[in-house]
């Protein structure tokens, strides 16, 4: 989830001693219901809280959360809360194996790499596992590695670049992205990784994996080296994710079109697919190395990328399963919830400006023990985009071969092809275009889901729309999804406004806010969000600091008076964001990931913005995993 525009032609569940059975009876009811809506007239753009107001501290005082706000600020360390701390757990190069290389930031490899934790850390997702001998609660963390700085990674690149990019620097990232599942255990001086545990793991861009579904096998997934079309080396720009109900891995594949080069021949029968998905990006030069990464020799690889992986964390020995039932686009995550008839549902955002949001609906009820990874639950289901009406309602558009638009007339000769070309159907079927659809939360105790829209600068005033309202949006905005019935499988929905981001003192920004949301409360470019264990809603951001302060994360109102009232918690150091926030699901721990620290304009190996968290003359920065706890336990935000 990169900050930048993203313009094309265009890193759960439980601590303790819960184990993976008990995430599942528990995933129904571990969420409390923070919705309800207050009038509109409430969310008044407000920079600070009224003083001398008895009213206004009885609503203050009824609040859900509880500690003091952070500062906002900018610089080259990280901040949480007072009464809180933050320690680090995983970091760029830390060892998985007793056998892993020490980080050597100088001499790097693909092959030590491959032993290490991964690059720029996003989605976090946590399984519990049964206690230790000892009664130490332990769990599997399952991490993504978006993608890879090459300029703040290797030294000496910059200076002619992209001529400096070695073999092994671009197998060296290869084997830095995809994503990293590690046991941790907690003991007395807090949560640990378990080294050399046997479910460690590293999932890679050349990890064998197999490709399930509609689209499997399909011709234009057909290469050289694979012409069944079933099998695929690797997961890359794996953005945000999810833990399925039974306890599985699931990888979302975004910006994949910036890992190809080259370019297809005039009239090639995959250029229009292509184009839609901003394919060749060139961000890397894995395409001089790696043939298939180069479209003019392998024109259907592409195709093979921008899907959802599921992986079997129990074992480690399973090759990964790329579901193409959940359509192929940028996708920023795939978080699951279960309808009231336990049908699987995962919301999904497409990472891009004036793209979609989607959800997909499995055709079979999830049933404990019984379905699952092995039986492809996600393989069957349809496949939905949404139209967000002016009158508040939300269509879901089946994305159906023969439906429609969806038809051999328009190019679709089969559900494959829909689902390769998920965003033109979508275009065909008249989807609202959005402000960078990013995260997508459900929460199961209250029927509502929430669409973190980072911001849209491309959007121009006279192309606006009621769930799109400010052009250009430069600091996005916040939807609540609300199901009839708590019926995530619903074919109509309600929708409306919860926030909308930047500054409020600032009128021409727009911005709508409680107006108990104070100078340090309010935030821009929501980003990821996950709700607690009590039931709240908190989102993180990736663009904040466009308005002069860093990306963090912020606890948000949901219900009542104080329904849109952000309070600052936790802030990155600066050239970062703040990525995949975890709680366990007794409150007291929060994993976040802190992702591309010491990035900026002109900033490199040699001159980074900061050396966070090493802070040595010679050390680069690191992208991080941070286990966050109240100080004298008990559970996080009060």
């Amino acid at each position: 989830m990169d900050s930048s525009e993203n313009i094309t032609a265009n890193p759960r569940i439980a601590a303790g001693a819960e184990t993976i059975s008990t995430l599942i009876e528990r995933r129904l009811s571990r969420r409390g219901f923070l919705g309800g809506l207050a009038a509109a007239s409430a969310l008044a753009a407000c920079a600070t809280r009224p003083e001398g107001d008895a009213a206004f501290a009885a609503q203050e005082e009824a609040g859900v959360f509880r500690f003091t706000e952070l500062a906002r600020g900018l610089d080259e360390t990280h901040h949480v809360a007072e009464g809180y701390r933050a320690d680090l757990l995983m970091r760029w190069g830390d060892p998985l194996w007793e056998d892993s290389p020490a980080f050597d930031p100088l001499n790097q490899s693909a092959a030590a790499q491959q032993r290490q934790f991964g690059y720029n850390n996003d989605f976090i997702g946590f399984v519990p596992l049964d206690p230790s001998e000892d009664g130490s609660p332990r769990g599997l963390l399952c991490v993504n590695h978006e993608y890879t700085s090459t300029n703040l990674m290797f030294p000496g690149v910059t200076k002619g670049y992209p001529a400096t990019v070695t073999r092994e620097i671009a197998l060296t990232e290869i084997a830095a992205h995809g994503g990293t599942i590690v046991e941790i255990r907690k003991g007395a001086t807090g949560w640990q990784p378990v080294i050399g545990s046997p479910f460690n793991r590293r999932i890679m861009a050349d990890t064998q994996m197999d490709i399930h579904g509609p689209a499997a096998g399909h011709p234009r997934l057909r290469t050289t080296d694979d012409p069944s079309g079933t099998l695929v080396l690797g997961t890359m720009n794996n953005c945000a994710g999810g833990i399925t109900p039974w306890g599985t891995y699931l990888m979302a594949e975004e910006n994949i079109n910036g890992n190809f080069l080259g370019k297809l021949p005039e009239g090639h029968p995959e250029a229009d697919n292509h184009k839609r998905m901003g394919v060749p990006g060139g961000w890397y030069q894995w395409g001089r190395h790696v043939d298939r990464f180069d479209v003019s020799k392998e024109p259907n690889e592409p195709n093979r990328f921008g899907w959802v992986v599921e992986v079997n964390i129990a074992d480690p020995t399973s090759k990964p399963r790329k579901r193409t039932a959940l359509g192929r686009f940028k996708h920023e995550g795939a978080e699951t919830v279960l309808a009231p008839d336990g049908r699987v549902v995962a919301y999904m955002g497409d990472d891009q400006v004036f793209d979609y949001v989607y959800k997909f609906v499995s055709a079979r009820a999830y049933v404990p023990g019984v379905t699952g990874f092995e039986d492809n639950l996600l393989d069957e289901g349809t496949l939905y985009v949404a139209r967000f009406d002016a009158d508040g309602t939300l269509a879901w558009l089946p994305l159906v071969h023969g439906q429609g638009p969806l038809t051999a007339e328009n190019g679709f000769h089969s559900q494959a092809d829909v689902l390769i070309e998920t965003r033109r159907a979508g275009d065909l079927l008249g989807a609202t275009p959005m402000d960078r659809p990013e995260d997508v939360e459900a929460n199961p105790g209250t029927g509502r889901a929430y669409v973190m829209l980072t911001n849209n600068k491309g959007r121009k005033a006279d192309d606006v729309n009621d769930a799109n309202p400010r052009g250009p949006n430069r600091f996005g905005h916040i939807i609540e999804i609300v199901e009839p019935g708590g019926d995530f499988a619903s074919e109509t929905s309600r929708w409306e406004i919860l926030v909308k981001c930047g500054d409020p003192a600032v009128a021409e920004v727009g911005a709508v806010w409680n107006p108990l949301t104070t100078e340090n409360g309010w935030f821009a470019s929501p980003d990821n969000c996950a709700i607690d264990a009590s039931g709240r809603l908190w989102v993180s951001t990736d663009g904040n600091d466009d308005t002069g302060a860093a990306d963090g994360l912020w606890a948000l109102e949901t219900e009542g008076p104080r329904r849109g009232t952000g309070r600052h918690f936790f802030r990155v150091p600066v050239g970062a964001e703040l990525c995949g926030p975890r709680f366990t699901a007794d409150g007291e721990t929060l994993f976040v990931a802190v992702q591309h620290p010491g990035d900026g304009d002109g900033a490199s190996y040699e001159a980074p913005t900061t050396r966070w968290p090493d802070f040595g003359d010679a050390s680069p920065p690191r992208p991080s995993v941070l286990v966050i706890t109240r100080e004298g336990g008990g559970p996080i935000g009060g």
